[in-house]
C-alpha cells in the first residue's frame, strides 16, 4: 500500500502519517530515536516543558495494572534554559515536525516557554498542556473558561504564526462547562486544533501494604481503558464545534492498535497521537502504519483525511 494514502494535515503543517508520538512518552525530545526512524512518523511532541526545571514527584510514580498504566510523574523536565540547550539544536534534525508541550504554574510562564519553544528551528507548533492531572498548579485554566481564555490569547498573540493546539482533560464532571464549551473558548481565543485528551485522574492501593502504589496518592489512568472515553469525546466536540469551523482534532487515549488510530479518525480526529502504546511498545507507532494504511484502501478511500469523522450514525 502507498504511504500517500497516510499523508495528510494540520494546521498547515504536512504530515506523512497522521500517527504522533504523545507528549513525555518519547523521552524530551530525541530519545525515540534510538528505536525508531522519526521520519516514519507524524510527528512529536516534545515533554512538556516548564519555565524552571521541574524533577517531579518522588518515587514510585509509574505503575501498570489491568486497566492499563498510572502515571504521576509531576512533569520532570529540564526547563526551558536546559531544552533550549540541550535539545532545541536537534529539533530540526528529528526527520519529522516537532510539537512544543507547554505546561506552567502562571500566565507569565506559560507564555514565555512558548515564546522561546516556537523560536526553535524544527517547532511547527505548540501544545498547551493545561490539563496535567498529576500536579497542582495550571489545572484551573484547563476548567475555568475566563482563565482559559486569557491564557490561550496571551499564548497565540506571543507565538504569531505558530499554530497552537490546547490539550484538555476528558474530566468535566463537577463544573458547570462540557469539553464542547471548553474547546471553544480555546478556538474563539486563538486555538488552532485541539487534542483529546490528557489522562484520567486514577488510584491505585496495594491492598497488602493497604498505601497508595503511587507516592503522589492519585495519578493519571493511561492505555486501553481509556480509549472509548476518548473516542466519544471526540465525536461530542468534532459533532459539536469542529467539523463546523474547520478546526482539527487530535486525540489521544489508549491507542495500541491501528485499529484504534482508526476509531479515533471515523469519530472525528485528524491525527492520533501514542502515549502509553510506546511504553509498551516502542515501535508501535511505526508498526500499525501498514494495517491503517491497508484500512483506507479497503474503505475506498484515497487518503486517510476522507474518513475524518465518517462513522455512519443511521
Amino acid at each position: 500500500m502507498n504511504d500517500d494514502a497516510l499523508r495528510t494535515s494540520i494546521a498547515g503543517i504536512d504530515l506523512t502519517s497522521p500517527i504522533l508520538l504523545a507528549a513525555g512518552t518519547a523521552g524530551v525530545l530525541s530519545e525515540m530515536r534510538d528505536v525508531l526512524d522519526p521520519s516514519k512518523l507524524g510527528g512529536i511532541v516534545t515533554k512538556s516543558i516548564t519555565k524552571e526545571v521541574r524533577q517531579g514527584n518522588p518515587f514510585p510514580r509509574i505503575t501498570f495494572s489491568r486497566a492499563g498504566m498510572m502515571n504521576a510523574i509531576g512533569l520532570a523536565n529540564p526547563g526551558i534554559d536546559g531544552f533550549v540547550r540541550d535539545e532545541g539544536p536537534k529539533a530540526a534534525t528529528m526527520g519529522c515536525p516537532i510539537i512544543g508541550s507547554v505546561a506552567g504554574d502562571c500566565l507569565d510562564d506559560y507564555v514565555e516557554v512558548a515564546t522561546r519553544l516556537a523560536s526553535i528551528d524544527g517547532v511547527r507548533a505548540i501544545e498547551a498542556n493545561v490539563s496535567c492531572p498529576n500536579v497542582h498548579s495550571g489545572l484551573e485554566f484547563g476548567s475555568d473558561p475566563a482563565a482559559l481564555k486569557d491564557l490561550i490569547s496571551a499564548m497565540s498573540g506571543a507565538i504569531g504564526d505558530i499554530p497552537m493546539f490546547v490539550k484538555l482533560s476528558p474530566v468535566t464532571v463537577g463544573t458547570p462547562n462540557t469539553i464542547v464549551d471548553l474547546a471553544r473558548v480555546a478556538i474563539e481565543s486563538g486555538a488552532r486544533g485541539l487534542t483529546l485528551t490528557n489522562t484520567v485522574p486514577a488510584m491505585g492501593i496495594d491492598v497488602r501494604t493497604r498505601k497508595p502504589i503511587l507516592a503522589n496518592v492519585t495519578g493519571g489512568l493511561s492505555g486501553p481503558a481509556i480509549h472509548p472515553i476518548v473516542v466519544r469525546l471526540v465525536h461530542l466536540v468534532y459533532r459539536g464545534l469542529a467539523k463546523d469551523a474547520g478546526v482539527p482534532i487530535i486525540a489521544a487515549g489508549g491507542v495500541t492498535r491501528w485499529e484504534d488510530a482508526a476509531e479515533f479518525i471515523l469519530a472525528g480526529a485528524s491525527v492520533v497521537q501514542i502515549g502509553a502504546g510506546s511504553f509498551a511498545s516502542p515501535r508501535a507507532s511505526v508498526k500499525m502504519r501498514k494495517g491503517l494504511a491497508k484500512w483506507v484502501r479497503t474503505q475506498g478511500a484515497s487518503s486517510v483525511s476522507d474518513l475524518v469523522g465518517q462513522v455512519k450514525l443511521d
